[in-house]
């Protein structure tokens, strides 16, 4: 079984939402914190089916995830695709790096048999591929693992398949790419996403008030955090929020308790590796 969808599509549907003229077409529509956080699938429904392909992806929103997270990586021949290690070795069984590799070089391997014999024939795919997974009024969470120089190829594929029919959020850990994103795509969100260090001091970096500088510096419009409950907590949003960082997200939660205790903070999202076990925590 081959699971590629290369020929993939879906006829133009306007969705009311959206019925904004095309020059308007990267508007997004945000949770606010009054509302309960969007339950984003972590690499798609990763738990049950073979990370960042079209079969996770369409098993998160099948387990009625509100989202899907992907990893995406620009290839030596300028194509963008989805994976989340450096390597294929792990997913692919044979070590080639994603950046100096072509397409067709990354076609070459199957990256389902490690997850499960059911999944033998799954190949890689490409952005334009999730993208079109994605269904209509669902969020597609877009994480770049790479520098400033996947942008521009980036919009140029946004230029030509984004009309509004979804919404979306762009993710990345390098200050220079959150940045490079807001130059290039304005209107469409930004979260710069960090992780937290204890120090030889025992303060817990980066603070709540180093994040909110980072996000001011790169106009980012909000923060994606781990989702560590003795760092994160009330007094660290309320500081997030002084420094004008007002909407967060966190990964990767896949405790029920957890995804409640951040939907109270007021998280606007939640990544899971499992959506089916999730949603219902907070919805």
């Amino acid at each position: 079984m081959i699971f590629d969808t290369t020929t993939l599509c879906r006829p133009a549907v306007t969705c009311l939402r959206f019925a904004l003229p095309i020059t308007l077409a990267f508007v997004n529509v945000h949770p606010t914190i009054a509302e309960k956080p969007l339950v984003i699938a972590h690499r798609g429904a990763s738990a049950d089916a073979p990370e960042n392909t079209l079969p996770a992806f369409e098993l998160a929103f099948e387990q009625q995830a509100d989202g899907v997270e992907g990893d995406f990586y620009l290839t030596i021949d300028g194509q963008i695709v989805c994976h989340h290690d450096k390597d294929t070795e792990r997913t692919g069984g044979k070590k080639l790096v994603v950046k100096d590799c072509t397409l067709d070089q990354l076609r070459g391997l199957e990256y389902g048999q490690w997850k499960a014999p059911e999944f033998h024939g799954t190949v890689i795919p490409t952005f334009q591929q999730v993208y079109q997974s994605v269904p209509e009024g669902k969020r597609f969470v877009i994480e770049l693992k790479v520098g400033p120089e996947i942008v521009a190829p980036l919009k140029a594929e946004l230029d030509r398949l984004h009309h509004g029919q979804i919404d979306l959020l762009i993710i990345a850990f390098q200050e220079d790419t959150v940045a490079k994103c807001k130059e290039l795509l304005p209107q469409i969100p930004v979260h710069w996403l960090t992780s937290f260090r204890q120090g030889d001091d025992g303060v817990v970096r980066p603070t709540a008030a180093q994040i909110a500088q980072t996000v001011r510096e790169t106009s980012a419009d909000g923060v994606g955090m781990q989702g560590k409950r003795d760092v994160i907590d009330d007094a660290f949003i309320a500081e997030l929020r002084r420094g004008g960082c007002d909407d967060f997200h966190v990964w990767t939660i896949d405790d029920p308790a957890d995804a409640q205790y951040f939907a109270r903070l007021g998280a606007s999202g939640v990544t899971t590796n499992v959506p089916a076990v999730v949603g219902p925590a907070v919805r």
